[in-house]
């Protein structure tokens, strides 16, 4: 045999050895990691988002974001946050092999910071990235961050999960329940990018962090893909989510308040304000008809109590804030309340759409 064929086995079988020899010394959670980058990186995208304005003298001026997106169907359906593509007149995405194409936004829910757009000409054998379950979290479990921290390409972080069940409020004001915190670096960039299991599963979307410095200090809130899947048909289809509206704002009363105000139970949610014309006044739910001080607090009192939903104990106004965002419009639901004057009952309300 030639010494050079010799020469060329040679260095081909210390290079394959070499390759056996370092995936052997990687741990397991090593190896973990490798393979879901390897396996996911092709479904996580790139979204570059240019939106117009104008200057002093009215010129326009182009500006231009970028966030991160999931693949989540072959169509080319991408998910991402709302706030990524906010205003955007002109929708980019990049794929990881640098392939580029245009797309455009499907629908959106600023309520839950989440947004569908769609990529005008998905490359063949698009690669998918599948759903999760929230439900199942623990803390203290393991998970990954993918996206493109300041434009710099894709990238993947490791953590746990800090806790579940945090509150935030979205870029629309409005509270969004149940957020996971976590620790895996997340950076301006990542908004829009999947949060994934230990076993590639979708069980988050990236949206916010907890910076005093503008950069990781590993507090990092996730929309739970179990909220984003309530949501999602109603986005791809209609283009919105329509939200389900009781039509009044309430307040949390625990036994010091209940005692104070000689509430006839200790802990619900007590109607502060309904609105005329909504789904509350209708069913002939009461808001407050006057204001009363408690400590360092003014709060409208003589409202109705909701103590229950459909036979469920109610505790607090968040309580009854997440049963109904867990209905839809035009669903009939069962409030046990008291009246300012004890008077127990159970009043059938039929839930309306949010006003847009």
């Amino acid at each position: 045999m030639r010494p050079r064929i010799v020469l060329a086995l040679v260095l081909a079988l210390g290079l394959h050895l070499a390759a056996a020899v370092a995936l052997y010394a990687q741990t397991e959670d090593e190896r973990n990691n490798v393979e879901i980058y390897r396996r996911t990186a092709p479904a996580v995208v790139n979204i570059t988002s240019i939106t117009l304005s104008r200057d002093f003298f009215f010129n326009v001026i182009p500006k231009k974001g970028a966030g991160s997106g999931a693949v989540i169907d072959e169509r080319g359906y991408v998910l991402t946050n709302h706030h990524v593509i906010a205003d955007a007149q002109q929708l980019m995405v990049t794929f990881h092999d640098g392939t580029k194409s245009r797309a455009r936004l499907v629908g959106k829910d600023e309520e839950t910071d989440i947004a569908v757009i769609k990529v005008a000409n998905p490359p063949a054998n698009l690669k998918v990235l599948p759903l999760g379950d929230s439900d199942r979290l623990q803390v203290g479990q393991k998970v990954m961050a993918m996206g493109n921290p300041f434009g710099l390409g894709l990238t993947l972080t490791t953590g746990v999960i800090s806790s579940l069940g945090r509150t935030l409020r979205s870029a629309s004001g409005r509270k969004v329940d149940d957020i996971i915190q976590t620790d895996a670096a997340i950076n301006p960039g990542n908004s829009g990018g999947p949060l994934l299991d230990s076993d590639g599963m979708v069980i988050g979307i990236n949206t916010f962090i907890f910076s005093p410095t503008g950069a990781s200090v590993g507090i990092g809130f996730a929309i739970p893909i179990n909220t984003v899947s309530r949501i999602l048909s109603d986005l791809i289809e209609k283009g919105y989510y329509p939200q389900p509206w009781l039509g009044a704002t309430v307040a949390t009363v625990d036994p010091g308040m209940a005692e104070r105000l000689r509430l006839p139970a200790e802990r619900g949610a007590l109607l502060v304000k309904v609105i005329p014309g909504s789904p509350a006044q209708l069913a002939g739910l009461q808001g407050a008809t006057r204001e009363a001080r408690v400590g360092n607090m003014v709060l409208g009192v003589g409202g109705d109590l909701v103590v229950a939903t459909d036979a469920r104990p109610v505790k607090s106004a968040t309580e009854l804030i997440r049963f109904i965002r867990s209905k839809r419009p035009g669903d009939t639901v069962t409030l046990t309340i008291f009246s300012y004057d004890g008077d127990r009952r159970k009043v059938t309300v039929s839930l309306g759409e949010r006003p847009r």
